[in-house]
């Protein structure tokens, strides 16, 4: 394979091809069912050949364009599983894998980087690349004091790919929207766009993963790799084993994937309130399962989630914003006419829209469901129920939620949680989610001083007019 595309031209015409290419293949299908094909198998063969592209196409671009798929590929639970099939073997491949850069491009940027003795940093150094990604792709080797670990090389030209591809893709966000019931497209693309500074800045990449791998050090449940050496498109981190997420998805136990998914949320609500950060890109490619000691036969409990990738992060100094846990507590003990303000507030429901706080909360309910129990089993067929009652322009919570508005502050908090909910489905795992809000989520439960009622004022002894005269 080539360098990584630089040209917008180049980029843009292959980005281009995809709209064209699914029009391109309805019209070989209509072709297959004149010919005598059933229609079902001429729709399992397009979708098969579609997905095949999508993935061809992204994959081999990466940038910006992968970004898109691998954020796309957390949101297949909410497909038909007709249509889910075929694309997710496709879209998976993106979380962990895409065709490498030549060896001679990672040595120049190791070289330019590092220095021209670069080999003297480390005892090994793999050439094939352990992992590819959106805008680098991971070796694993030895440091020169022996420790395993990955090293991140960032693709040159990845910024102008970047922003190159995501432009591209938000002219053609209403033709891929169809592909995730419920969810516009084109928000998801701009907030994309919005933080690609970040992304390629392995500085701030650095600190945040330093951060998280102080705060859960000797943590029994998480490990996050520590920082081993940084520079401009290069980071070195500690290597560490485990199951990928997705092939825990793919061919776990259900033991397997009930750790990983509790473990999952927990990380998800713990790291806010911990590090005051939030790992903004829970694709399955950024999680492993780890075993918990050296005893193979130590339970689930002791299995432990290893963390991956921080160049998109959240800053809450805070934590996750207490209105969140208030509403969703309110929202459970029905209290409309409270939720309602506090959403108002918020700027969830603009001044110029009057709502009826009991529709509103009617909405809310099916969607929070997995607090109101002690442990939920999520399911694709849940996350699909969801998005179709939601996407189902005749049903009232479409009507609802179009009249709804999305703080640019809540905007990654959001996207995160529906990814997270969305690879908790695709585990098909139960959850004890109530644990983790009442640990860990601002509001969620009602302190003292929110449940004791206000005293009432005391009241002023009653006077006698006629005593007051008399003592005078």
């Amino acid at each position: 394979m080539s360098d990584l595309p630089r040209k917008a031209v180049t980029r843009t015409a292959r980005l281009a091809a995809l709209p064209l290419g699914f029009a391109g293949r309805a019209t070989w299908g209509l072709g297959k069912r004149i010919g005598g094909k059933s229609a079902e198998l001429v729709a399992r063969e397009l979708q098969q050949r579609t997905a095949d592209q999508l993935f061809k196409v992204l994959g081999e671009l990466k940038g910006g364009a992968m970004k898109f798929g691998q954020a796309l590929s957390v949101f297949e639970s909410a497909l038909p599983e007709e249509v889910a099939g075929p694309y997710r073997a496709a879209l998976t491949k993106l979380q962990d894998a895409a065709p490498p850069m030549p060896t001679r491009t990672v040595h120049a940027v190791l070289e330019e980087r590092l220095g021209e003795e670069w080999r003297e940093l480390f005892l090994e150094f793999e050439e094939k690349p352990a992992a590819a990604a959106s805008i680098g792709q991971v070796h694993r080797a030895v440091w020169h004091d022996g420790r395993e670990v990955a090293v991140k090389v960032q693709y040159p030209g990845a910024g102008e790919a970047l922003l190159s591809d995501l432009t591209q893709l938000s002219r053609f966000a209403r033709l891929l929207g169809p592909l995730i019931p419920g969810m516009d497209i084109k928000p998801l693309i701009t907030e994309m766009r919005d933080r690609v500074s970040e992304e390629l800045d392995y500085a701030l990449e650095a600190h945040a993963q330093q951060e998280h791998a102080e705060v859960f050090a000797g943590d029994p449940d998480v490990v996050v790799p520590r920082v081993v050496h940084q520079s401009e498109q290069v980071l070195v981190t500690e290597w560490i084993d485990g199951i990928p997420l997705s092939e825990v998805i793919a061919d776990g136990t259900e033991e397997q994937r009930d750790r990983a998914g509790q473990l999952l949320a927990r990380f998800l609500f713990s790291g806010p309130a911990r590090t005051g950060l939030l790992h903004a890109d829970p694709h399955p490619g950024n999680f492993r399962l780890l075993p918990g000691g050296a005893d193979e036969e130590d339970g689930p409990e002791s299995w432990r989630l290893g963390v991956l990738d921080f160049g998109t992060v959240d800053r809450l100094p805070g934590g996750l914003p207490e209105t969140i846990g208030t509403c969703l507590r309110l929202t459970l003990e029905g209290d409309a006419e409270t939720v309602y303000e506090l959403l108002r507030e918020e700027g969830f429901v603009k001044e110029s829209i009057d709502l009826d706080p009991d529709a509103v909360l009617e909405y809310l309910l099916p969607i929070i469901e997995p607090a109101e129990v002690a442990a939920f089993g999520f399911t694709r067929g849940w996350m699909r129920t969801q998005a179709a009652r939601i996407a189902d322009p005749r049903s009232p919570a479409h009507q609802l939620g179009r009249q709804l508005n999305l703080p640019p502050s809540y905007l990654l908090i959001h996207r995160v949680t529906l990814s997270t909910i969305g690879v908790l489905c695709q585990l098909n795992a139960t959850v004890r989610l109530r644990d983790e809000l009442e640990e860990w989520l601002p509001g969620f439960v009602e302190t003292e001083l929110e449940a004791e009622p206000e005293a009432e004022p005391e009241a002023e002894p009653e006077t006698d007019p006629e005593a007051v005269l008399g003592a005078e």
